[in-house]
């Protein structure tokens, strides 16, 4: 980490990127693709983890699962917590339940639990909050929307547009966030670049550092409420996606380092 603004000194050559997520298990990751292409020094380290509620206290929510004929997921997370807790709780779901995704890698995900079939899987076109609106607003009509997410790390778009368009949904919360210790890692290495993907992933960096200063460190952010969240604490942003030219983390970065590169 950049310690207190400081700055590191002309010689170092590497830059060096912290992605606050899980390493890609795959080595054909579009990350490794940009290490290799911009000579940069990627280090992978999530900030939170992720808890999972039980079946027993997801009852207190008195959510009948079966009740719902569309899904909403956000992350794979969000699926594998779906399909843990209907099998905890012995509930079978309908072959003709829907699914909405964000992404399109979120969607294809589920193959790893459903017979996936494009009829009953949809996902928006560029990773954008608007673009799977922009889906689910076609198939709207007569559905009851479970939206899975965190206890602690809803987003607030997602729940205001299926209000604001009244959509019957429920939230149900499945797992929840804690924040890492990152001290182990921050403490001992500098990064030119912070990548954040979640608000809970913000508040863990002040939480393992209350005083951090930005001073020399460019912040990456995904998603409105995380680069809320970052704006709220202080920093500044220079790295944002989702947007019309930079729908995800990989295409902002490369827009970033292109650029840094003709400087």
């Amino acid at each position: 980490m950049l310690k207190n603004g400081s700055q590191k000194s002309p010689g170092t050559a590497k830059r060096s990127i912290l992605i606050t997520q899980p390493k890609p298990e795959s080595e054909k990751s579009p990350y490794f693709e940009l290490a290799r292409k911009y000579s940069i020094e990627l280090t992978f380290h999530p900030f939170i983890k992720l808890d999972p509620i039980s079946a027993r206290e997801f009852r207190r929510q008195k959510i009948d699962i079966a009740g719902y004929s569309a899904v909403i997921f956000t992350s794979r997370n969000a699926i594998d917590h779906f399909f843990r807790i209907c099998d905890e709780m012995k509930v079978n779901i309908s072959q003709d339940t829907k699914y909405f995704c964000v992404t399109e890698a979120v969607a294809l995900y589920l193959q790893k639990f459903i017979l996936y079939r494009k009829r009953k899987v949809f996902y928006g076109a560029d990773g954008s909050n608007k673009s799977m609106f922009d889906v689910i607003n076609k198939h709207k009509e007569n559905e009851k929307f479970l939206y899975v997410c965190s206890e602690n790390q809803q987003d607030n778009d997602i729940v205001n547009w299926l209000k604001n368009n009244h959509c019957g949904y429920q939230l149900a919360f499945m797992y929840r966030s804690v924040s890492n210790d990152v001290k182990p890692l921050m403490d001992k290495k500098e990064f030119d670049v912070i990548c954040f993907f979640t608000p809970s992933g913000v508040k863990s960096l002040f939480e393992n550092y209350p005083s951090f200063v930005q001073n020399g460190t460019f912040i990456g952010a995904f998603g409105n409420n995380t680069i809320k969240a970052i704006e709220e604490a202080g920093l500044n942003v220079e790295i944002k996606a989702p947007a019309p030219h930079t729908p995800s983390m990989i295409a902002a970065l490369e827009l970033f380092l292109s650029n840094r590169n003709k400087k």
